[in-house]
């Protein structure tokens, strides 16, 4: 008797799981911030002294290195040990930088930080510049906390900071975003200042630098501004339209062509990239700009972002369900 075999049936495929590796892969920099945690800093100062000056892994480095020290002394540990290292004066005022940012969130929206402790943080930043005079950093850390002013710095103060930036690093696109947000609705200008900073800027960026994204991460801060006012009082009218109109699309197509366009389609996406890329993807997902979209989806892989992801939903599910519409593997 003839024994009937089942059919095997076919395997399914795994769901995409994204990555939301806060370091982007830089693993490096996850064996840093594992130190700074346990209280280590030598391998802190050498992941920054092999860095050296690429100013936008550095930037990107610091940045992420400057949050996982805020909770700790190991910085102050790092500078008591070696007082003259130009490296640790720098990651000390980032340090400084965020947590007096983090005493402003706890402090509730509203709510004044202390002059007192921002300027503390102020004086760190200009002797870092000091100890480390090629460093476009603390320009960077400067930039940011200046919006903690009530009613901010004076304009030829902060032109001072950002002409500093320049000289430095031109394109560096950390600290454009800082005065971005500086001239934002939520801090100390309006959605047109805002815009029209990120265009400018944009404007003058050599191709293949993603300093023209400044125009999507302004599109976010618009939206961020307006959907926190909506809270309570039901849709903001004509906001659907806001990624879809003939303007916003054709400012991501225009940042696609001049970054992703001017980039060398060979290079693997690194690190320091992977943040401003999801300001563009995100964008283009929700432009409903298929073949953008679908391109950097597919450069990005699993590395997610929980910005700008964040501010439109679930992170995760958005990341997911935009790769699988897609068809993106």
């Amino acid at each position: 008797m003839a024994v009937r075999r089942r059919s095997a049936r076919p395997a399914r495929p795994e769901r995409f799981v994204p990555d939301f590796d806060p370091d982007f892969g830089d693993r490096a920099l996850t064996e840093a911030r594992h130190d700074i945690v346990i209280g280590r800093w030598q391998g802190v100062r050498d992941l920054l002294a092999a860095t050296g000056d690429h100013w936008a892994r550095r930037t990107h480095r610091l940045r992420l290195l400057s949050h996982a020290a805020a909770g700790s002394s190991t910085v102050e540990t790092w500078r008591a040990a070696e007082p003259g290292n130009p490296d640790a004066a720098v990651l000390r005022a980032a340090t400084e930088v965020v947590r007096v940012f983090d005493a402003a969130i706890a402090a509730g929206r509203g709510a004044a930080v202390e002059r007192a402790r921002i300027d503390a943080a102020v004086d760190a930043c200009r002797r870092a510049a000091e100890a480390a005079p090629a460093d476009p950093m603390p320009w960077v850390s400067l930039l940011s906390v200046a919006r903690l002013y009530e009613g901010g710095v004076p304009r030829r103060e902060l032109r001072h900071w950002f002409d500093e930036l320049r000289r430095r690093d031109p394109y560096n696109t950390e600290g454009h975003i800082q005065v971005l947000r500086y001239w934002s609705a939520r801090w100390h200008g309006t959605h047109g200042s805002m815009y029209d900073f990120a265009r400018d800027a944009a404007g003058v960026a050599p191709p293949g630098s993603p300093l023209p994204v400044l125009v999507q991460v302004a599109r976010v801060e618009e939206y961020r501004y307006i959907a926190d006012g909506a809270l309570g009082r039901g849709p903001v009218r004509g906001f659907d339209q806001h990624w879809k109109h003939e303007l916003a699309v054709t400012e991501l197509r225009r940042t696609h062509a001049r970054w992703i366009g001017g980039r060398d389609p060979a290079a693997p996406v690194a690190p320091e990239e992977v943040g401003d890329l999801h300001f563009l993807v995100h964008a283009a997902c929700y432009a409903g700009q298929v073949e953008i979209a679908r391109e950097l989806l597919g450069m990005l892989g699993a590395r997610a972002a929980w910005v700008p992801w964040a501010y439109t939903g679930d992170p995760e599910e958005q990341f997911v369900r935009f790769r699988e519409g897609l068809g993106v593997r």
